[in-house]
């Protein structure tokens, strides 16, 4: 292939010491992040080849307790955790307790050599243990420090908590999913709210970096659930200002507007979404292809307007046409056709694995973990020419790499070593 990025666990899944060489290379990340929001943010960093440092506590990120979420149990065996190895991979762990003077020296120590610094606790932890945005400018003003909460760093709820769900609801999430006569809004499965946030944070930082490059200072980044959610459905909230606050209205696949955009079910139980967003180009071809010629050349239909005064008549027959065949036979014709048709079968996540095109782009790879063996993983989403970026190493063990930092990092000695775990202050 002509790309780096394609055969990961040959290449760059070789253990510690096989760092990518990606674009990020050189680049020291300062990780002080739990559960998903933050962790997803410096995870990216790493799969781009960022020397990425977390910082815990001396019992860990809370997330390695997660026992399940949702239907899935979290238990890989020898101690992993599911939800953390997939949040945390290319990352070193050191364990440190923050309560204490030595171990606060320590973050200092690192903070003068990082480029970047991320947290994500509430508004006012990291001030009262004395790594807020202030102390850590102070010690190295070139530092990119990145923040991360709920609902913005001002306002009445500035310092309220915030999980996935919370940063679905508020930020309109949960009802852009909702369909028509819903008794209750839909909450989106596997920590979308979070995984946007983390996003949104790296990204920031990225161009926060950027900005140093060029203008040679440092500054605070913050993103919330708020802001990234609202930015993911910007093209809807810009469009809704712009006339008045008048939203888009709920998905109703019986009366669509357009039904070239829907989504139809095939005979053997699977679905398949239309995305024509041009219709009056592909409503003749697409009804010939179908076998509804009788649609193709009626009056009734032959315009967008039209069809959206009749869009529940239309669906009618689409639905008893597209359950003739099975998804397989409706794409097999779509293909054969001569126009190039919008369309795609809909997947499940476990679908994923056994598509052409995730398996051609490297989209997921095999990756060789010390502990689980041979394992497969979403791969880092972005491709480059000459930079590869991917996954290189395990999610560590809690402190799993504290003395090897203290000492080659740090220049601390074995002696010194010894007194901080007598202190308490490491494990």
């Amino acid at each position: 292939s002509k790309y780096y990025s394609v055969e990961v666990s040959t290449l760059f899944s070789e253990g510690e010491g096989h760092q990518l060489e990606g674009p990020l290379k050189g680049l020291k990340v300062l990780d002080w992040t739990i559960w998903q929001f933050g962790p997803v943010s410096t995870s990216m960093m790493g799969d781009m080849g960022a020397d990425v440092i977390k910082i815990e506590s001396l019992d860990g990120d809370p997330s390695r307790g997660l026992a399940r979420a949702s239907n899935m149990t979290m238990d890989l065996g020898e101690g992993r955790v599911a939800y953390f190895e997939t949040c945390n991979r290319n990352k070193r762990s050191i364990a440190i307790n923050l309560k204490t003077k030595e171990g606060l020296e320590i973050v200092y120590a690192l903070i003068k050599e990082a480029d970047v610094f991320v947290q994500n606790f509430r508004a006012g932890v990291a001030e009262r243990l004395g790594l807020g945005y202030d102390d850590v400018y102070a010690i190295n003003p070139q530092i990119i420090y990145g923040s991360a909460n709920g609902y913005g760093p001002d306002g009445p709820d500035a310092d309220q908590p915030s999980f996935d769900g919370s940063g679905q609801a508020r930020s309109g999430l949960m009802m852009s999913a909702t369909q028509l006569d819903q008794d209750y809004p839909t909450v989106v499965t596997q920590g979308v709210s979070d995984q946007m946030g983390g996003i949104m944070l790296c990204q920031g930082i990225l161009a926060a970096l950027v900005g140093r490059s060029i203008r040679g200072v440092g500054q605070k980044v913050e993103t919330s659930h708020l802001s990234a959610n609202m930015w993911l459905q910007g093209l809807g909230v810009s469009m809704s200002l712009l006339q008045g606050g008048s939203g888009f209205s709920p998905y109703d696949r019986r009366n669509p507007k357009n039904p070239l955009v829907n989504v139809y079910k095939t005979r053997d139980s699977r679905f398949i979404m239309m995305m024509h967003l041009q219709p009056d180009d592909y409503w003749s071809p697409l009804m010939e292809a179908m076998g509804l010629p009788e649609l193709a050349t009626s009056s009734k239909y032959s315009s967008m307007a039209l069809r959206a005064e009749y869009g529940n008549e239309i669906v009618n027959f689409m639905d008893r046409k597209f359950a003739e065949k099975t998804a397989e036979e409706w794409d097999e014709a779509f293909r054969l056709f001569p126009t190039d048709f919008i369309y795609s079968i809909v997947q499940s996540v476990q679908d994923l694995p056994y598509d052409p095109q995730v398996t051609e782009n490297n989209y997921i790879v095999d990756f060789e973990h010390p502990v689980l063996g041979n394992v497969q993983m979403c791969n880092h989403p972005n491709i480059y020419s000459e930079t590869p970026a991917g996954i290189w190493k395990e999610a560590p063990e809690v402190g799993q790499d504290t003395e090897s930092i203290l000492i080659e990092d740090l220049k601390y000695s074995w002696d010194d070593i010894g007194k901080l775990q007598d202190l308490g202050v490491i494990l």
